[in-house]
């Protein structure tokens, strides 16, 4: 019924991860996953934002759907972005199965990438749809 917290589920050298103490390399390899992946999920959506907020400010009314559109796109690249930050916490540390036995297996961050894809294939087959419904206007 009561799930327990992250911190006490997962574990690194028999510790919680939030008492963990990294020694400088884990550190480095932390701050370089967070640098690469979640940090270009949250620049890619920070710009699809921005591109939305111009196209709605700048273009008149028939634009408004493209605005709205980049504007979902960001918000779900931003979901991604969450959803691929607690996949990331199972890779680094090690987890206590419900049977109390340590596990440490490692896993791609595949399921984040088919989302995404998914996505960005259903959003610029939507942006394909919308400018050709401008041609007809």
């Amino acid at each position: 019924m009561f799930e327990p917290h992250a911190a006490d589920r997962y574990r690194l050298r028999h510790h919680r991860a939030c008492s963990a103490v990294l020694t400088s390399d884990e550190i480095v390899e932390v701050r370089a996953a967070q640098r690469t992946f979640e940090g270009a999920y949250v620049r890619t959506a920070l710009s699809q934002f921005s591109f939305a907020l111009i196209i709605l400010r700048i273009f008149t009314s028939e634009f408004y759907s493209i605005g709205a559109l980049f504007a979902v796109y960001g918000t779900g690249v931003l979901l991604i972005s969450l959803f691929r930050r607690q996949q990331g916490n199972r890779q680094f540390f090690s987890e206590i199965g419900d049977d109390g036995i340590h596990r440490r297996k490692f896993r791609t961050s595949g399921n984040a990438v088919i989302v995404l894809t998914a996505l960005s294939v259903a959003a610029y087959a939507c942006l394909i749809g919308l400018t050709l419904n401008l041609q007809d206007a």
